[in-house]
């Protein structure tokens, strides 16, 4: 049964409300009186988008609800949503005469984007997805960014603003990810390689030679990805069906030479001759476009600082091995010998490093740079693998410098040197982009007795949670029905008689193997530095975090502790504790015990950038534990109250997305209101006093990753 149309003087009274006329003398009886005569249907749409835009500008708000009777019977809604969201962007990014110029040219934006164009997938809704795609990729980590034409310079991968071949939003998305798994392969698979100006000039026609060359190519990465992602590939077929035309003769043969999980690159310029030759030459809608210059800048911006990189990580690698060695350990009279094993097995890229024939394991900042390297050369060179001598590289001249966090305010706010962060409008149900501006600074350590004093004082916590996490480091796996192992099964073993005894053949699955587990977890904390974890909860927060180092050392998983703050969204802050790659010494212990309380709880790009150092270390299982005494909040700010959870929870669902589980500890009683809505009924724990922190939390964490 259809809804009643609202009255007049129904929505007077809302419109009072969100567009606060008693403050902004909007004459809204005009606005009601034409909504009146429009379907209940319509005037839900148009007062929801009035009520959503209000939270970001009521002029916006107001200026909408004038144009959007006249705008709704020649306009889809879905192509107006787009318009209106991309009003609220420029305001975001702008300021508001700029945001309501662009109200005022909606005819202009209703001509650019086409009615057809209703279907398409925005780069902006799509982007945070197929980021996230891109991330589990093997290879080099590709920024995705939005531009004129779907290619890559094997840095990033550019997508057009719109994707809209197909009547549908599914498909196109589903085109959209295959075009970016296209453009990632020519990375992965060395379509980057090649020298694509020296080998376009020996033809006469080098557009030719060059359009034949990238067509070849994707159908050796086609076939690449049939391999490697079967299901995307399976997709790609099907869209290739409604999109383009079948494949000329000529170039089947191609294809088939192309299929064979030996051929590269070399392959295809083998071919290039013979397929200059062909008239036809087929594209793909997914294939995107070949930019030769920009592959060759890039991979000499590349180059100049790669080599340079991987031979003082190497130095530093050495330097901290040698010291690990005893004191009475005679010197080597020669220089130590490295090599390195490249396996790639499963479409992922691992490598093995020896020093003097004996294994070394590589940190995964060495690991991604030997990635890059291989990708460029299809091989490690050997001058790559000379450490680098004293003098003979700046630091400074190859690594970019962080700019000092601090140095934010020189007369006017600046973002220089910052990450900036989107966040949730749930108002808006879209993202303000580029909206959060972060930086990390680096805990002062206070070199202090908290420390030893935290130990002494949960000596018996220390003993107990010593004795359990060696237990769990050095816990087994008994895998039963194995066709050898240490002793039977007898389970297996009555059904096998009983199988033998009803005539049917005896299974040799008959024995128990007893299998050492092993562990493959990275962890990263995430402690509440806010303004109300002063007094008890950061001296607990402290504690907790003490105790949980000497555990998850003996443990040797690989953790992470950030914390976090923030005041409005121009200064979100945060806080390096401890990375993935440092060890837990007296410089971690000094920081946690400098750990302080600092401004408010603004938490979203928090998770945000954890998110993104989770998905940078190579791990089986990702977690992404919270330790906070509140809801999210902030200053005088917007994001509290609903904004701040809505943002916090799609932060966690992004997370989630990615593979990366995440959970929360909150000291805050009133938590039930708002946790189960942003984690999950699951993933939280509540504890009503503080002095049960550093005690539960070692508990808490056997739990979430065993």
């Amino acid at each position: 049964m259809a809804q009643l149309q609202l009255t007049v003087a129904e929505m007077e009274a809302s419109l009072h409300v969100w567009l606060e006329t008693e403050f902004t003398y909007f004459k809204i009886e005009q606005l009601a009186a034409e909504l009146g005569v429009l379907t209940r249907d319509e005037q839900d749409f148009i007062l929801g988008w009035i009520r959503r835009i209000a939270s970001t500008h009521i002029t916006l708000a107001w200026q909408f609800g004038r144009r959007a009777p006249a705008l709704l019977p020649r306009m889809e809604r879905r192509l107006l949503e787009a318009w209106v969201v991309h009003t609220c962007d420029v305001f975001d990014r702008s300021g508001l005469q700029t945001a309501l110029r662009v109200m005022e040219q909606v005819d202009t934006f209703d001509e650019v984007q086409h009615r057809n164009d209703a279907a398409g997938a925005l780069f902006e809704d799509i982007a945070p997805v197929l980021g996230n795609f891109v991330c589990g990729l093997s290879g080099r980590r590709l920024k995705l960014e939005e531009g004129d034409a779907a290619w890559t310079d094997g840095e990033r991968i550019v997508l057009p603003p719109l994707i809209a071949a197909l009547p549908n939003l599914d498909d196109n998305f589903q085109l959209a990810k295959i075009t970016v798994a296209l453009l990632w392969a020519q990375t992965r698979f060395g379509s980057l390689r090649i020298d694509h100006a020296t080998i376009a000039s020996g033809y006469v026609d080098p557009e030719r030679a060059l359009a034949r060359l990238h067509a070849l190519e994707t159908l050796r990465l086609t076939a690449c990805i049939a391999r490697e992602l079967p299901g995307l590939h399976r997709q790609m077929q099907r869209l290739r069906a409604q999109l383009d035309p079948a494949l000329p003769q000529a170039w089947q043969r191609f294809e088939a030479a192309l299929a064979s999980d030996q051929a590269t690159q070399d392959d295809s310029l083998a071919l290039l001759g013979a397929a200059y030759d062909e008239a036809d030459c087929p594209q793909w809608s997914d294939q995107g476009c070949l930019r030769p210059d920009a592959i060759a800048a890039a991979r000499a911006v590349r180059l100049d600082k790669e080599k340079a990189r991987l031979r003082i990580r190497l130095t530093e690698l050495l330097e901290e091995h040698a010291a690990a060695q005893a004191e009475s350990q005679a010197r080597p009279e020669t220089p130590p010998t490295l090599e390195v094993e490249t396996r790639d097995e499963n479409g992922r890229l691992d490598f093995e490093i020896t020093l003097d024939s004996a294994p070394l394991a590589p940190p995964d900042n060495v690991k991604q740079l030997l990635t890059s390297v291989y990708l460029d050369f299809g091989e490690i060179p050997p001058e790559y693998l000379t450490p680098a001598g004293d003098g003979e590289y700046d630091p400074n001249r190859v690594f970019d410098q962080p700019e000092d966090p601090d140095a934010v305010w020189h007369g006017t706010y600046h973002e220089k040197g910052a990450e900036l962060y989107p966040e949730w409008d749930h108002g808006r149900q879209h993202y303000r982009k580029n909206w959060c501006v972060m930086r990390e600074k680096t805990v002062p350590p206070i070199h202090d007795s908290f420390y030893r004093d935290t130990l002494d004082k949960y000596a018996g916590v220390v003993k107990q949670l010593r004795r359990k996490f060696e237990a769990l480091r050095d816990e087994n796996r008994l895998d039963k029905r194995q066709t050898q192992g240490d002793e039977i099964d007898l389970d297996a073993l009555i059904e096998a008689l009983a199988d033998a005894k009803d005539g049917r053949e005896m299974s040799d699955r008959l024995f128990v193997r007893l299998h050492r587990a092993e562990r493959n977890i990275a962890v990263a904390f995430l402690v509440d530095m806010s303004g109300s974890t002063k007094g008890w909860i950061n001296e607990a927060e402290r504690e907790a975090l003490i105790l949980l180092c000497e555990a998850l050392e003996l443990l040797g998983d690989r953790y992470a502790i950030y914390g976090f703050s923030g005041t409005t969204r121009k200064r979100c802050e945060l806080f390096r504790i401890k990375t993935f790659d440092e060890g837990y010494g007296d410089e971690v212990k000094a920081r946690i015990s400098g750990i302080r309380p600092q401004e408010y709880t603004r938490m979203g790009f928090a998770l945000r950038h954890m998110t993104k150092l989770l998905n940078q270390v190579e791990a089986r299982t990702r977690v992404l534990v919270t330790l906070s005494d509140g809801r999210p909040d902030d200053y005088f700010d917007v994001y509290r109250g609903q904004y701040g959870i809505e943002d916090t929870r799609m932060a966690l669902l992004e997370a989630a997305r990615t593979g990366i589980h995440p959970f929360c500890v909150t000291l805050d009683r009133d938590a039930r209101d708002y946790l189960p809505h942003m984690y999950g009924a699951a993933r939280y724990i509540i504890l009503d006093d503080v002095r049960q922190l550093p005690v539960k939390v070692t508990d808490i964490y056997r739990r979430i990753t065993t």
